[in-house]
């Protein structure tokens, strides 16, 4: 397949902008992930307060901007360059997960993060803030968001889906595949298990309605 769209500069450029901004997000998801077991679990209130409103800093001004760079980026990389939005199953899948996920992430920080947060910036000092089934939520989901974000990683690496039927007609030669079946497999019920995660969490913790 022969490259459009960027200079070989430019690719570089826009693949570095989007390896970082990506990993940052794994990592900001990361500490968000210590901080709500941290919140759930610690019997201390100074702990459990902080936590909370660390949860609700990191989640607003980092993790929120760190995931519309990656969709941003992630964008002008295959726009730029011969992958293309829909020339590759695994670009699309990449980038339905990934607007999947920013758009969850935006609903989760504004609801039930930022929900969390008042709860526990309201209550009286010394008394251990409870929050109810949100800090659960809030657990499970920074574990699906992690998971998530890891199948999206693997699926940058391996590209483990060939052409669509359009990009069958764009593309003269189809790539040899030598990615596993058994870990296409195993990606696709991955993310539908995290689909299907996010959606339970969120209707169990009654996060949509903090």
């Amino acid at each position: 397949m022969k490259s459009s769209g960027m200079t070989p500069r430019l690719r570089k450029l826009a693949l570095t902008a989007h390896v970082t901004v990506s990993v940052g997000w794994l990592g900001a998801v990361a500490g968000f992930l210590v901080l709500s077991i941290a919140g759930l679990t610690s019997q201390d209130a100074d702990v459990v307060r902080g936590a909370y409103l660390s949860m609700n800093l990191i989640g607003l001004f980092i993790i929120v901007p760190l995931s519309l760079a990656a969709l941003a980026t992630g964008l002008v990389q295959s726009l730029g360059t011969e992958w293309g939005l829909v020339r590759f199953y695994w670009v699309l899948v990449k980038l339905a997960l990934t607007i999947g996920s920013t758009l969850l992430l935006l609903l989760h920080q504004f609801t039930a993060v930022a929900g969390a947060a008042k709860l526990a910036s309201g209550t009286e000092a010394g008394i251990l803030p409870s929050v109810g089934r949100v800090g659960t939520q809030l657990v499970g989901d920074a574990g699906l968001a992690i998971l998530v974000l890891l199948m999206v990683t693997t699926i940058s690496v391996y590209k483990p889906w060939g052409l669509t039927r359009y990009g069958l007609r764009k593309v003269p030669q189809r790539p040899d595949s030598e990615t596993p079946l058994g870990l296409k497999i195993f990606l696709a019920v991955v993310g539908g298990i995290a689909a299907m995660g996010f959606v339970l969490m969120h209707i169990a913790g009654g996060g949509h309605h903090h």
